[in-house]
């Protein structure tokens, strides 16, 4: 039995179904219907979700073990932070990139997040997976669509591998179409993992974007504190203080609401 087809048939038996042996002949067509939630395209297996248990993690990728089969996942920081330790259960919704040579997979602790992600990779020419992971990993999804929705370039530059003329043209491909992300994001109940499984946080209204901000959450998450817990304890630092606070006034509030 091919290769894929192997692939295929352990998904299946891990999400409790069955898929018979079967061979190829040399003139059949690698295109099959398979069980719900995965189908096989020219050898190509699309993934939409993965759940199982970690077995490696690092900032930004992690090996989940989904059935017996090890998925490597790249991932942004602020899904990274949000994994359980070595063992524990996760939830990861993907986006797959096929290339000539390999398979990657990017995944996210949100929904929202992985659909943004792959706004970002198929409507902005010029930025790749990579770099998208980049900008989701050095802002959190309510920062940056005000950042995009505000159209602040030097926020958006300030993420390694995107420069001014990047960021403005994030700016003007994205600008109308965050709006539908910019919603605060509902606290999802626990997935099916059980104990241990990942729980996105809720995000209060965005952050209202500018140096002083940024300046706050960065020197935050420097200190060790997750992107979420940094962005929400700098709103409200914001709502206290004003929106023309500094960031030294803004980190002190901030420091003292965590």
């Amino acid at each position: 039995m091919h290769t894929w087809l192997q692939k295929v048939d352990s998904l299946f038996c891990a999400y409790g179904g069955t898929m018979p042996p079967r061979e190829l002949g040399a003139d059949s067509h690698p295109a099959s219907s398979c069980a719900e939630g995965f189908f096989v395209l020219e050898s190509c297996l699309v993934i939409s979700v993965l759940q199982g248990e970690v077995l490696e993690a690092t900032p930004l990728s992690l090996v989940i073990d989904v059935g017996g089969v090890g998925y490597e996942v790249h991932v942004p920081v602020t899904t990274a932070e949000k994994v359980p330790p070595t063992g524990g259960r996760v939830r990861l919704f993907i986006h797959d990139v096929y290339r000539e040579d390999g398979q990657d997979l990017y995944g996210f602790a949100r929904r929202e997040e992985r659909d943004f992600f792959r706004m970002i990779v198929e409507k902005v020419s010029g930025i790749g997976p990579r770099t998208a992971i980049a900008l989701l990993s050095k802002m959190s999804l309510p920062l940056l669509c005000s950042a995009l929705a505000a159209g602040d370039v030097n926020a958006l530059s300030r993420t390694p591998g995107i420069g001014k003329k990047t960021a403005e043209r994030l700016v003007v491909e994205l600008r109308d179409k965050v709006q539908a992300f910019a919603a605060p994001l509902a606290t999802m109940p626990a997935s099916a993992g059980g104990a241990g499984a990942m729980l996105p946080v809720a995000s209060e209204e965005p952050l209202r974007v500018g140096g002083a901000v940024l300046d706050a959450v960065s020197a935050l998450v420097t200190l060790g504190y997750k992107q979420d817990a940094a962005d929400k304890a700098v709103q409200k630092a914001v709502q206290k203080l004003g929106p023309d606070a500094g960031t030294e006034a803004i980190l002190r509030a901030a420091l003292s609401s965590v």
